[in-house]
């Protein structure tokens, strides 16, 4: 019987190739889009999950009130560290201080390589779970030893057996390799760490970590955990969440205690999905996207249904004669259900194994948009047994409606001549092209407002010329010693026009500081600017709008303890002449020389924030800031720079970025979202006007007579067209009718995600209207305008 009905449905595919064409391609490409949009989320929501201790593992934040608003941040201080570890072994199996992720020197032997890695305290490879290649774990209980990936000991040592080899770091440590281990998963918060390195270490290495080490109001660590198997977090949380506070007003600091400290516990299920805050309120954060293209999948392929249920109604005068023939001579109504179900999950089938060549295809691609390392899953049997049961369900939901539907008629009035479909038999199809276009009109408004607010923020005056401008990491104090040297062999060679050093790039803030007072500020007002320690070169090299006073100087003695403020602090600082105003810091008295513009430096989607730049002292800076001379080459330009930094400092790799990539970098996860968007919608778009040409394209056959008639009696070309489109051109704007609201209420919820966004204007809602039109007319053109030349004499000669 199976056999029999595999027979009739793929003789009725061979019989109608238009619409089975246009039915599996559509199939194909709705199930294509489906399955990416299935691997990226796979690939969200295990993030993380290839530790072993994913449930238990946890990072130490906090929330503190800023004048009435509640922030949340990572960076903790050392302290509470290790008083977490002292105090609640009853709660924690394992309490790790950590080091930010950054790029550092690792030296062996004439090879120098720049690698991302992390100082961390002795438990860090048993909180980790790390994956040893070769050593062991224990290994880095002797705090003189390293700990690295498989990639950076390839990257290092090359083929070598690296255990046991002595490398330098950052041209200041020589430790022993204790151990390899495996890289950790592309989805995970530590994908980048190719080193461990002792904590010991980090804190003979500035002398502000190693004095970090008691004060409770530095947060400029982290702090990951994992928890024992008995213990609950919440109360966990609830234990510790006053740690801080009380501490840190012991410590009799009034002012970190001011900001009213409370320590929480996150949990690593929500590190990635769940990292935004909002005074104080976790708010969601990625997850948002997973459920946006989840939803976007699901309609993708609902298109791709709709389509099948449409076509196949649509032609279901073609082949009444042909069920009332079964019927007669003893089908029963099972029996056509179950022949057309076959058809639909035989097109199903056939749709799912051209989606698997589409996926193969597009996934290169697809990986490079998404910044994902997503592979297809050949060897999991899982992927097949769900691609098998999702091409089922597909053929079974697509298939219900006709399967039903032609089953349904009565053989006697389609024997006899009179079935007529009825005028209401074109209604199902009518109400889902509308739901087709309301979907793909939604999902075209909501990539251009995704678009729209990337390119809103992207131009927004960031107060300062980015263009040109190089940064240079400083891993040692070599080039900080021999600055000025430097700078002026590389001004008089002409490849520069200025170039300083500050101790945050200009695309990012390092530091932060409060505790300021000065003339006329409210009692009770907090203050925490950002900090940038530079040296007077500064000005020039970033291009800043100064606004009022001048730049620092390095022939005033004062400058010292003078300070620049931007807008934004002048601002909150309420001054109405803020050059020569005293602004005091405990015993320092700093005097405001200058005021500059509101340079963008974090966020650009976020306010600026009340900024103090003040002279860089005896601490080198973090970075190395060059303008380079527009009229030589950038690529010389560079070139000449690395070989004067090689001549001062040969034992550093030379590193930069350009500051404009940096800023540009920060739109990335947008831009990613706004393309892969786009290119849903696109395939959205393809998948509902390749049903509308069928539905086109089976009207004309319908018509023909009709059309042939109607051109007899002196109907034109146009008018014919007007006939053939009117129909479709109602059901596209009442597409459009009920799809804006519905667009207008979700964007303008994504856009309160931002402070700094995009307004919702009329024209992207007219444009998107427009635009759906005029694909609608060039889709069902083709067809109309075929139908309209084609010969009267031939559809009427047999009248």
């Amino acid at each position: 019987m199976i056999k029999n009905y595999l027979k009739i449905a793929w003789r009725s595919i061979l019989k109608n190739k238009l619409h089975a064409t246009i039915n599996i391609v559509g199939l194909a490409v709705g199930m294509a889009v489906t399955i990416l949009i299935s691997l990226w989320v796979w690939d969200e929501v295990s993030f993380n999950k290839s530790f072993k201790n994913y449930d238990r593992f946890v990072q130490v934040m906090q929330h503190q009130t800023f004048n009435g608003e509640v922030g949340t941040q990572t960076a903790m201080p050392i302290p509470l560290g290790y008083l977490l570890k002292q105090d609640y072994k009853s709660d924690f199996k394992h309490v790790v201080l950590s080091s930010w992720s950054g790029d550092h020197i690792l030296t062996y032997g004439d090879k120098k390589v720049i690698e991302i890695g992390n100082f961390m305290q002795p438990e860090a490879p048993d909180l980790l779970k790390l994956d040893m290649v070769s050593g062991t774990r224990n290994s880095f209980n002797d705090q003189s030893t390293v700990l690295i990936s498989q990639s950076a000991a390839k990257a290092v040592f090359g083929n070598t057996d690296p255990l046991n080899k002595t490398v330098k770091l950052d041209n200041n440590f020589i430790l022993t390799v204790g151990g390899v281990y495996k890289d950790f998963a592309s989805n995970s918060t530590f994908d980048e760490v190719n080193f461990i390195a002792p904590w010991a270490a980090y804190l003979k290495s500035e002398k502000w970590i190693e004095g970090a080490q008691t004060r409770w109001g530095n947060n400029s660590f982290q702090i990951f955990a994992e928890l024992n198997p008995n213990a609950d977090l919440d109360k966990v949380s609830a234990k510790i969440k006053n740690i801080k506070a009380v501490n840190i007003l012991a410590q009799g600091d009034k002012i970190g205690a001011s900001f009213k400290p409370v320590v929480f516990l996150q949990p690593m299920s929500k590190f990635h999905l769940y990292s935004q805050f909002k005074n104080g309120v976790n708010t969601g954060g990625a997850i948002q996207f997973v459920w946006m293209f989840s939803l976007i999948g699901l309609f993708v392929l609902m298109l791709a249904c709709i389509n099948f249920m449409n076509l196949s109604t649509a032609q279901s005068e073609k082949r009444a004669k042909e069920v009332g023939i079964r019927k007669t001579l003893g089908s029963f109504k099972k029996q056509l259900i179950s022949q057309f179900y076959t058809e639909s999950v035989l097109v199903a089938f056939m749709a799912f194994i051209i989606s698997i060549v589409m996926v193969v295809l597009a996934l290169s691609w697809f990986n490079n948009v998404a910044n994902k390392h997503i592979a297809m899953p050949w060897a999991n049997i899982y992927f097949w047994m769900a691609g098998i049961v999702f091409s089922m369900l597909t053929g079974l939901i697509a298939g219900s409606y006709p399967a039903f539907y032609l089953s349904s008629f009565v053989p006697v009035k389609v024997l006899k001549g009179t079935f007529r479909v009825g005028r209401l038999a074109a209604l199902p199809r009518k109400i889902l092209v509308v739901l087709q276009f309301t979907i793909s009109v939604a999902l075209i408004i909501g990539t251009v407002v995704i678009f729209r607010q990337v390119q809103h923020t992207k131009d927004r005056p960031v107060g300062y010329e980015r263009t040109g401008v190089i940064s240079v990491d400083m891993q040692t104090m070599t080039i900080h010693r021999n600055f000025l040297a430097v700078r002026n062999k590389l001004l008089n060679s002409g490849t520069i026009v200025e170039m300083a050093e500050s101790g945050s790039p200009l695309t990012d803030v390092y530091s932060n500081n409060s505790g300021f007072d000065w003339r006329g500020k409210a009692p009770g007002l907090q203050d925490d600017f950002a900090t940038i320690t530079i040296t007077p070169e500064y000005g020039k090299t970033a291009g800043w709008n100064l606004i009022a006073g001048r730049n620092l100087s390095r022939d005033l003695a004062t400058d010292s303890n003078a300070l620049i403020l931007n807008e934004a602090a002048v601002k909150f600082m309420n001054f109405k002449h803020p050059v020569g105003e005293l602004v005091t810091n405990g015993t320092a008295k700093l005097t405001v020389v200058g005021v500059v513009k509101d340079m963008v430096m974090s966020s650009p989607y976020e306010p600026v924030k009340p900024t103090i730049y003040a002279l860089l002292r005896r601490d080198r800076g973090s970075v190395v800031v060059a303008r380079l001379n527009p009229k030589i080459s950038a690529h010389k330009a560079v070139a000449k720079i690395e070989q004067t930094f090689k001549a001062f400092d040969p034992d550093s790799p030379f590193t930069y970025q350009f500051t404009d990539d940096n800023y540009n970098k920060k739109f990335a996860y947008e831009e990613r979202i706004g393309k892969l968007a786009g290119f849903f919608t696109l395939f959205a778009i393809f998948i509902s006007c390749m049903g509308l040409f069928g539905m086109a394209s089976f009207m004309a056959e319908q018509r023909v007579k009709e059309i042939g008639v109607r051109k007899v009696l002196g109907a034109t070309v146009l008018n014919l067209w007007k006939l053939m489109s009117t129909d479709f051109v109602m059901l596209v704007c009442i597409s459009f009718i009920i799809a804006m609201p519905l667009a207008y209420y979700f964007m303008h919820g994504w856009l309160q995600n931002y402070t700094y966004r995009s307004e919702l204007s009329w024209w992207i809602f007219a444009l998107t209207g427009i635009g759906t039109l005029v694909i609608t007319l060039l889709t069902i053109s083709y067809q109309s305008i075929k139908a309209a030349l084609t010969n009267p004499v031939k559809s009427l000669r047999s009248e």
